[in-house]
């Protein structure tokens, strides 16, 4: 059995006017413990509701979401999150952010610093621990985020748009990180993004939505996560199956928009 199942999940918004958005719709995705999901497509398809139902951050209309034989019914340290903005906490230097969760659990101080001070190694920020939050860059910020999510010891990290604020060289590396954790770690990850060329390198699996209401269209099972671990991505970009794929969803999420724009001047 997969250590993470989402089964037959709906998910519907109702309005003060009386009427609904149906946001997702018999969404089932089985996961297996180690497996890298990138989740794609245009906006309004429910990829931010779907992963926020998984953080335990809302619960569906309808279906049910089962990690490691125990049904999801709330936030729970087996989940980590990391945002688009790393929300740290401005007040704490680096260590101290990493190292929330321990505190929380009340592990012994020298045993909580040995494990921050490993993992902020493990990011690239072993220089930067007594450091404020605001003096980092952005991709050290959400380095800084990273190491916070695993020192809880997630089962599953889900990861809402983590690199979309960053420059494209620093988004690059990043992507690269976060290729190298998820080999060494062995961690599940969900990521949602909106770019295509990002879910391609990133997601061993990778599921495109369509939108209104929100469902799987296509799923893909693709190499490049594997091949990208430790290597240039930008040699993995060039591979021949990599730019036929990228075109293929790029049309496919064109012609999804265009739909909805057809309908919104259709409404209108």
């Amino acid at each position: 059995m997969s250590d993470l199942v989402i089964d037959k999940l709906s998910m519907r918004f109702d309005l003060p006017n009386g009427s609904s958005v149906q946001a997702l719709k018999d969404v089932s995705i089985n996961l297996k413990k180690g497996e890298l999901l990138s989740v794609l497509g245009p906006s309004g398809c429910g990829k931010t509701t779907l992963l926020n139902i998984v953080a335990g951050f809302l619960a569906p209309t309808e279906g049910t979401i089962n990690l490691n034989n125990s049904v999801v019914t709330g936030p729970s340290p087996e989940r980590g999150m990391v945002f688009q903005q790393g929300a740290l906490f401005e007040w704490m230097n680096v260590r101290e952010n990493v190292g929330f969760g321990p505190s929380m659990k009340g592990m012994p101080k020298a045993e909580k610093r040995e494990k921050v001070d490993h993992l902020l190694d493990v990011v690239g920020l072993g220089d930067f621990k007594e450091k404020a939050v605001y003096e980092l860059s952005g991709g050290m910020q959400q380095r800084v985020a990273l190491a916070r999510c695993l020192c809880n010891e997630p089962d599953v990290i889900l990861m809402d748009e983590p690199l979309g604020a960053l420059d494209a060289l620093t988004r690059e590396k990043m992507q690269g990180l976060v290729l190298k954790l998820w080999k060494e770690t062995g961690k599940t990850i969900i990521l949602i993004t909106h770019s295509v060329e990002e879910a391609l390198l990133l997601g061993e699996r990778l599921i495109v939505m369509a939108p209104r209401p929100g469902r799987i269209h296509k799923e893909y099972n693709l190499p490049f996560a594997e091949m990208g671990v430790g290597a240039d991505l930008r040699q993995v970009k060039k591979h021949p199956d990599f730019g036929t794929t990228r075109d293929e969803i790029l049309a496919m999420i064109w012609d999804m928009e265009e739909e909805i724009m057809g309908r919104t001047e259709a409404a209108s």
